[in-house]
């Protein structure tokens, strides 16, 4: 009787240990929970409450890393306001500069109509950058209207190729056009497609120094459009980010361009089913759509 007693006093007594260790262990989890540590520990091994432990870490590590998504978007948004203030704010000095000018009394009628033609010129650049900023909303929001349809990307792109020519006789490039015909239609929105073959014009056209190339093939299921111009002091990283929005590799943002183009491009290719890709080769900058071929 005295043994069994024994016994079961020491039971109690490893017990009440065991008691006390987990409530300090608790208590210690307690406070490195307040004190803001990543991480927590226990001192003494429990299976259970190592169970209930990596299952507190798991979620202290998805606030971490949620915290650093939402400490990184924060700088991406302050970075993307300031730009588009600084170039909203460029062609508005300039606008406000030349009409102070036009109040003047000793302008002969060739400087007005030359600073008029400056203002008319800086207030197209504001409105197309306004125009830009809200269809990119639009289409990252999913509220910009797409239509489904067959689409001849040869017919819509040779006809551009036309339309741009005096672009292309003016900027003196080595050009290279070559549009594979008999293509397979692709389904697509007629004025998206115009809008991204527009776009990627007009950034080879700023961005190019003296040579280009518009290409148009098929490549199995699919058919590529290629736009392409040597773009010296280019590097990886610019390529890395030039779909970004606001993203542009002129650090200085002296206007040669908002950034929203690309974006744009590959907004709308996305929303139509296709994929856009760009690479560099040396000093050869290129971005390639390929489009799923109608079926």
């Amino acid at each position: 009787m005295l043994i069994l007693l024994a016994l079961l006093v020491l039971l109690c007594l490893g017990l009440g240990l065991r008691l006390y260790a987990l409530e300090r262990d608790i208590r210690s989890c307690a406070r490195q929970l307040r004190s803001g540590r990543p991480r927590v520990s226990m001192a003494a091994p429990n299976a259970a409450a190592e169970e209930l432990l990596t299952a507190v870490n798991a979620l202290l590590d998805l606030r971490e890393q949620e915290e650093g998504d939402y400490r990184r978007q924060e700088r991406a948004i302050r970075q993307q306001i300031a730009n588009i203030s600084h170039d909203l704010r460029t062609p508005l000095t300039s606008i406000l500069g030349y009409l102070q000018l036009l109040e003047g009394d000793t302008l002969t009628p060739e400087e007005r109509r030359e600073y008029l033609g400056i203002v008319q010129g800086r207030a197209k650049t504001l409105q197309s950058l306004i125009v830009s900023f809200y269809d990119l909303s639009r289409l990252e929001g999913g509220e910009y209207p797409l239509a489904r349809e067959r689409v001849d990307l040869y017919h819509v792109l040779s006809q551009l190729v036309a339309e741009f020519y005096n672009d292309f006789e003016g900027s003196g490039f080595q050009m290279t056009v070559e549009l594979q015909e008999g293509l397979p239609p692709v389904m697509a929105d007629p004025a998206g497609v115009l809008r991204i073959f527009t776009n990627l014009i007009r950034n080879t056209l700023e961005h190019g120094r003296t040579r280009m190339s518009i290409l148009l093939r098929r490549e199995g299921g699919q058919v590529v459009s290629t736009f392409a111009n040597d773009a010296p002091g280019l590097t990886q990283e610019d390529v890395d980010h030039v779909f970004d929005r606001f993203y542009t590799a002129d650090k200085m943002r002296t206007g040669q361009s908002t950034g929203l183009g690309l974006a744009i491009v590959k907004a709308l290719a996305e929303r139509m089913g296709h994929s856009v890709s760009a690479g560099l080769e040396g000093d050869l900058f290129q971005v390639s759509v390929r489009w799923q071929c109608a079926k």
